[in-house]
C-alpha cells in the first residue's frame, strides 16, 4: 500500500495537551495503525516536526518515541517545503503571532482553542487564512466524545421532540498548590498571562450548543475568582487574578434555554466531570464524557412534593443507558483524521477558524455581561 507522507509542525508539544492528546494519542496512534487510509487506498503518514522553546524537553520526547525531527526555530520549520500543516498548542498569548507566521508561510493550520486572545484578532486570522486559500481547523474535541455523540444520535433521531432546555455542569476541584500540587498550570489563574475559565471553556460551549441545539442569541454570565491565592510550580504563592468559575445562561436560536456552570472550585457529585441534561417534550437525556442515559415521556415518573416524608422514588434507577452501537475512538484523534482528510483530499470539514472566532466572541461577550451585570445579545 502506498504511503503518502505529510509534514506537520507541532508547536507546544511539550505541554500536557500537545503531548498526550495530539502527539501520542492522535498522530502517533495514526502511525501505529499504519497511517490514515485515503480514497484510492493510499495511506497518509504523519511526519511530526516537534517545535518548542525547551531543547531538553524536545529531545527527550523525540527520543522516547523514536522521532528525530525537532527544533526551537519555528521560522525554519515553517520554511520547509516538506511541511504542509502547522499545529499550535502553545499558551494562548503566543498563538496569534505563530499562526500569522504559518499563514505567511502558506501552511494549512490546525490549532487548539481559543484561536486568539480577542474576537477581533480571531476574526482577522480567519479572514487572512481564507483569503490565502488555506485549510483551517480549531480543536472542538467535546463534539467527538462518546457521550456527546450518543446525544447527537438522539437529537438526529427525534427522541426529544421539542427541546426545551439544556443544563450543563463542568468542573472539579483544582488544588491550590500548597499542601497538594495543582492539576492545572499556574498561568490559568493569572489574567495577565491569558488565564480565566470563561475564555477557556465558553468557546467549547459555543461550538457544542451551536452544533447540537442552535446558535447562541444572547448570554448572561457571572464570573468569580473564588480562590484568590495559589501556589505555582516553583512553590511560590501568587495572586490568582483570573476567573476560576463562570455561571452562564444562553438563549438559543432554536428556542431552548441553556444554563452551564464551569468551575475549578467545585467538588464532583456526579458521574462524570462534565454532564449535560437535555429536556424535551418527548424525553430527556443526561450525557457526559462517555455515558448517556435517557428517560422517555412514557416512562417518566409522577413525583409529588412532600417534604414531610422521605422520597420513595429511586430516580437514578429510572433512566436507561444508551448503548454504544459503535466503537468510539479518541475524540482528538477522530478530529485530526477529519482535518487531515480535509487537507489531503478535500474531505468535509466545518470546524474552521470562523467557528473558532465565534467561540472567542462568546467568551468576550460573557465577560462583558459579567462586568455590566446584564444580558448581552450575540450578533447573528
Amino acid at each position: 500500500m502506498t504511503r503518502r507522507p505529510i509534514g506537520i509542525v507541532l508547536n507546544g508539544v511539550t505541554g500536557r495537551m500537545g503531548y498526550r492528546q495530539h502527539l501520542v494519542r492522535s498522530l502517533l496512534a495514526i502511525r501505529a495503525e499504519g497511517g490514515l487510509e485515503l480514497r484510492g487506498g493510499s495511506r497518509l503518514w504523519p511526519e511530526p516536526v516537534l517545535v518548542g522553546r525547551d531543547e531538553a524537553k524536545l529531545a527527550a520526547i523525540a527520543a522516547r518515541h523514536e522521532l528525530t525531527d525537532w527544533t526551537t526555530d519555528l521560522g525554519a520549520a515553517l520554511a520547509r517545503s516538506d511541511v504542509s500543516v502547522y499545529f499550535d498548542a502553545q499558551v494562548t498569548q503566543a498563538r496569534e503571532k505563530a499562526i500569522r507566521q504559518a499563514i505567511e508561510a502558506g501552511k494549512h493550520i490546525y490549532t487548539e482553542k481559543p484561536l486568539a486572545e480577542s474576537a477581533v484578532a480571531a476574526t482577522e486570522l480567519a479572514d487572512l487564512a481564507a483569503a490565502s486559500g488555506l485549510r483551517t481547523g480549531v480543536v472542538q474535541d467535546k463534539l467527538f466524545l462518546p457521550g456527546i455523540r450518543k446525544l447527537k444520535r438522539l437529537i438526529d433521531g427525534g427522541f426529544f421532540g421539542r427541546i426545551l432546555s439544556v443544563r450543563g455542569e463542568f468542573g472539579y476541584w483544582v488544588f491550590e498548590g500548597d499542601w497538594q500540587s495543582g492539576q492545572r498550570p499556574s498561568w490559568n489563574y493569572r489574567l495577565a498571562d491569558g488565564g480565566g475559565i470563561a475564555m477557556d471553556m465558553l468557546p467549547h460551549w459555543n461550538y457544542l450548543l451551536e452544533e447540537l441545539f442552535g446558535g447562541v442569541r444572547s448570554v448572561y454570565c457571572t464570573v468569580a475568582t473564588h480562590v484568590d491565592t495559589r501556589v505555582d510550580e516553583r512553590g511560590e504563592a501568587y495572586a490568582a487574578t483570573a476567573d476560576d468559575a463562570a455561571y452562564a445562561v444562553f438563549e438559543l436560536s432554536g428556542g431552548a434555554v441553556a444554563q452551564i456552570n464551569s468551575s475549578w472550585c467545585v467538588r464532583v457529585n456526579r458521574d462524570e466531570l462534565v454532564e449535560f441534561q437535555v429536556d424535551g417534550t418527548e424525553g430527556s437525556a443526561v450525557a457526559g464524557l462517555r455515558r448517556c442515559r435517557v428517560q422517555h415521556r412514557a416512562t417518566t415518573p409522577k413525583p409529588v412534593w412532600n417534604p414531610d416524608l422521605p422520597t420513595p422514588e429511586p430516580f437514578r434507577e429510572q433512566w436507561s443507558e444508551v448503548p454504544d452501537n459503535e466503537d468510539f475512538d479518541n475524540g482528538f484523534k477522530v478530529q485530526w483524521e477529519a482535518f487531515l482528510r480535509h487537507v489531503a483530499e478535500d474531505g468535509p470539514y466545518r470546524w474552521d477558524f470562523a467557528s473558532g472566532a465565534r467561540g472567542v466572541r462568546l467568551g468576550e461577550l460573557a465577560l462583558r455581561s459579567a462586568r455590566e451585570g446584564r444580558r448581552i445579545d450575540v450578533p447573528q
